[in-house]
Parts: structure tokens; C-alpha cells; sequence
């Protein structure tokens, strides 16, 4: 299929017209930009955070996702239009889907080639997941830049499988740049959405109903919830609400009925507007150590607790996130195949009791404006800027 856009074809033509960026800068018509990524949260939520800039920009904003993944119902309630790809997920590890799934995938790269054709964008940006493989590689087949970025310390498959195709790859750690092809990686932190700093603590407390008596202890799963820390913070909160109140949020379908009403605890299966007050009330945090997840805690200084994926659940690569920050002095961290109640109890007052020590230490990092680097490296790609 010939993927045609407004400055050529996806085969053939100069895909870069020299006075590209003088006509996009002149306002002469829309700048146009697709953004992809999904299947988590992490893989979404900084994504969210490039749309208000990219508007004062002047982009025209489409996203590509799964059907009916979490992406889609982030971005819907964002009010930039969505479009729907097919699409499987590469295991490492033997599954009946494995035979079935790299036909979603190819099934995918053409209805993506098709959204190309449709959208006409200057440029792709991935924030990664198993949906944006076809995407990235259809923008390459229709001549098409693509931006990856790769929040984790070492690239997940999905994005290794984009390496290739990509005109730059945006990461988190300065680690991650010594594994990634050379001339294409650029250092520029995680987007953080500007609406996480403000927060209102008195928000917080009017939504959770809590009276602001104790310090407050927020636990955070992930988009798709974290069974086995919800079971132990869950199996120790006689032992927690005397001391703290507790706020929940466990993943989708993860209640428990049978604490709901109990004093002191709140559980929700997922918050997104409400989430910046919840920040702003947390005296700590307890959380999973995925890269967009710590960075928020990072910019936000908030203490924290740190239970990676185990290595027997994941590729390890949330184990690399916490370890480089518990050795940065950001996070203290336990091992949640060895962790037991009484240390998961003895670690929180511990993060509690020296909670200044991580504060000051995060208050030590140098900040960058990951938003504006980004987008400006997205400008300069989109329109022809070779030395970008």
C-alpha cells in the first residue's frame, strides 16, 4: 500500500521539504502529530502531559491504540480523537497466543499504514507498549518520523523492536543511552503532567473523607493494580490505622468489600483527576517502582516505598528503576519475593520516621523540563532538522 501524506509518497519522493519548517512556523496550515502507546497507564500518562504544549505548538493531536485498551479511555476524556489498531503481544515465554498474535500484529501495521494515509501527521511519537510496534513501523514504511522514548533503564521489547525505525529515542536514565543505537538517544527525563504540582491538600481530605489527624499513607499499584502488595498492606492495616490513615488505590476490580467503611482506609480501583490532591495530602508513598510512577514521585518529593515486579513476573526491569534510586538516596526498598508483613510494617515507619532524609535528597536532583525538551526535539524532527 502506497502511503500517501502531504509532502510525498512511502516510497520515493523526499520525504523533507526544505522550507517544511518556514511553512509550519508561518501558520500556513496545521502541524499534525500521532501519538501511540498503551496498555498500561505508564505507557499513556506521559503522553497526557505533552498535549497541552503540543497545542500552544499548534499540532493537530490524533492517537492510535488498541481497541479497548486503558489508553482509550485516558485519551477519550482527554478529547483528542482515538483510532483503534489490532494488536498482539511479543512473550518471551511460550503461549498458544504466541501463534495467533503476530497476525494482530501485522493486521495492525496495515490498519496503521491506513491511518497514516487518513491523518497525514508530520510525525509519530511512541511512548512504548505492545500497540505502538505497528504503529512506529508503519510511520517508518510511509516515510514518516518517529520519536520513541524508553522511560526504564533498559529498553522493553516492544521498543526494541522500534529501534530501528525511529529518528531519535528519548530516555530516562543516563544508563539507558550506552545500550541504545549510537546517535539516536537524548536524555530527557519522563514528562511529568503539570497538573500532579498542583495538588490541594484540603482537596484531598474534602474527596477522602479523612479529618487530617494522621499522617497520611498512600499506596499506589498501578493502573492494573499489584495483587500481592494489596494482599499485605490489606493483611497489616489492624496494625497500620492506629497509626496512619490509608489511602488505596488497588487496580481494576481489586475492592475488598469486606473494608470498605473501615476508619482510616479509603481503597479505589483507579483515580486520575482526583490524583493530584491525593499527592498533595500523602505524607509517603508506597508504590511499584515503573519509571513514570517514581519519576512523579521524584518531581513531586514525596518519600517512598519502593516494591518492584519481581523478576519472575516481569523482564527485571523495575528492580533496575528502584535500585537506581535506593543508591541515589531517593527510595528505601523491599524485595517482594522475600518480603514478609512484619518488614513491609517496619519499612513504612522507618520511611515515616526518616522521611526528611528523602526529601532533601530529591531536592538535590537536577530537574529537567522533560515536557519542553521533548516537544522542541519533536518540532525540530518533524520539519527537517538533521543536527536534531
Amino acid at each position: 500500500m502506497s502511503c500517501r501524506r502531504h509532502r510525498g509518497k512511502c516510497t520515493g519522493e523526499t520525504a523533507f521539504p526544505k522550507n517544511s519548517l518556514k511553512t509550519a512556523n508561518e501558520g500556513k496550515r496545521m502541524k499534525k502529530i500521532i501519538l501511540t502507546g498503551g496498555g498500561t497507564a505508564g505507557h499513556v500518562t506521559p503522553n497526557i502531559a505533552l498535549i497541552p504544549r503540543l497545542k500552544e505548538m499548534g499540532y493537530e493531536i490524533s492517537y492510535i491504540g488498541s481497541y479497548n485498551g486503558i489508553e482509550k479511555t485516558l485519551i477519550e476524556k482527554e478529547g483528542i480523537p482515538y483510532y483503534g489498531i489490532a494488536t498482539g503481544k511479543l512473550r518471551r515465554y511460550f503461549d498458544v497466543k504466541n501463534f495467533t498474535d503476530p497476525f494482530r500484529v501485522i493486521k495492525g501495521m496495515h490498519e496503521a499504514k491506513v491511518l497514516m494515509k487518513k491523518l497525514k501527521p508530520d510525525i509519530v511519537f511512541s511512548k512504548g507498549g505492545f500497540v505502538s510496534v505497528p504503529v512506529v513501523r508503519a510511520a517508518r514504511a510511509c516515510r514518516i518520523p518517529a520519536i520513541i522514548h524508553e522511560s526504564d533503564m533498559t529498553p522493553g521489547l516492544a521498543n526494541k523492536l522500534c529501534l530501528s525505525a525511529a529518528a531519535k529515542i528519548c530516555c530516562n536514565f543516563p544508563e539507558t543511552a550506552a545500550v541504545l543505537p549510537e546517535g539516536k538517544a537524548l536524555l530527557t527525563g519522563t514528562p511529568i503532567r503539570a497538573e500532579l504540582m498542583n495538588g490541594s491538600r484540603d482537596k484531598g481530605l474534602a474527596f477522602t473523607g479523612l479529618d487530617g489527624s494522621k499522617p497520611v499513607l498512600l499506596i499506589i499499584g498501578g493502573s492494573l493494580g499489584a495483587a500481592s502488595v494489596n494482599n499485605a498492606i490489606r493483611r497489616i492495616l489492624p496494625s497500620l490505622l492506629p497509626d496512619f490513615d490509608v489511602i488505596h488505590l488497588c487496580g481494576k476490580d481489586k475492592l475488598d468489600s469486606s473494608l470498605i467503611g473501615t476508619p482510616g482506609y479509603c481503597q479505589y480501583e483507579y483515580i486520575r483527576e482526583e490524583l493530584p490532591d491525593l499527592f498533595a495530602l500523602a505524607d509517603a508513598v508506597i508504590s511499584r517502582a515503573g519509571a513514570n510512577a517514581i519519576c512523579e514521585l521524584l518531581a513531586l518529593k514525596k518519600p517512598n516505598l519502593l516494591i518492584p515486579l519481581s523478576a519472575k513476573a516481569s523482564r527485571g526491569d523495575q528492580l533496575l528503576n528502584a535500585e537506581s534510586f535506593r543508591k541515589q538516596g531517593y527510595s528505601l526498598v523491599l524485595d517482594e519475593d522475600t518480603m514478609t508483613d512484619a518488614q513491609l510494617l517496619e519499612a513504612i515507619h522507618t520511611l515515616y520516621d526518616n522521611r526528611e532524609k528523602y526529601v532533601t535528597a530529591m531536592t538535590h536532583q537536577t530537574h529537567k523540563d522533560s515536557v519542553s525538551m521533548i516537544t522542541e526535539l519533536i518540532d525540530r524532527i518533524a520539519f527537517g532538522d538533521k543536527s536534531a
